[in-house]
């Protein structure tokens, strides 16, 4: 069974709206049981999340807000936990990415992305990228985002 992991901080009530949105779409049973076999998908808070999760997982989406114009700390934090353990172990993994800001989310996507070459994950699905309170596109995007995701691991 693959395994999807979906990393996030989400302090706020918007922040939290996306992560749901992005797990309905992960968890969609047209995409996972579409398969050879179901897609596991495991939720984790950035601060509560191991190398051993990421390890074990087969894909990842991250999702963060733009703090200060740069990625959260506590994602920054799990990079930092992380970041030799799968170094060598998870080259080549598909991940996907969130991020939501009030004004701006540039810094805070480049500054992931920079981690993620340096991991050499590669990215099977543009950015969502919300600014203010998230409309209808933003949710279909985000349920989108995560089923393109989760649909990857089938192939």
């Amino acid at each position: 069974m693959a395994r999807l992991l979906v990393v996030h901080h989400t302090p706020s009530p918007a922040l939290h709206a996306l992560v749901e949105r992005v797990l309905a779409g992960a968890t969609d049973p047209e995409v996972v049981a579409a398969g050879p076999a179901p897609v596991e998908v495991v939720s984790r808070a950035a601060l509560a999340a191991t190398a051993v999760d990421a390890l074990e997982a087969d894909a990842y989406i991250l999702g963060t807000p733009a703090n200060l114009g740069y990625l959260s700390g506590a994602l920054k934090h799990f990079f930092d936990l992380v970041y030799y353990p799968c170094l060598d172990a998870t080259v080549g993994r598909p991940y996907g990415l969130f991020l939501h800001g009030n004004d701006d989310v540039e810094g805070a996507r480049r500054g992931v992305e920079r981690i993620v070459t340096g991991l050499q994950w590669k990215a099977v699905a543009d950015p969502v990228a919300v600014i203010g309170a998230p409309d209808a596109s933003d949710r279909a995007a985000l349920v989108e985002l995560g089923g393109v995701v989760a649909a990857n691991l089938l192939l």
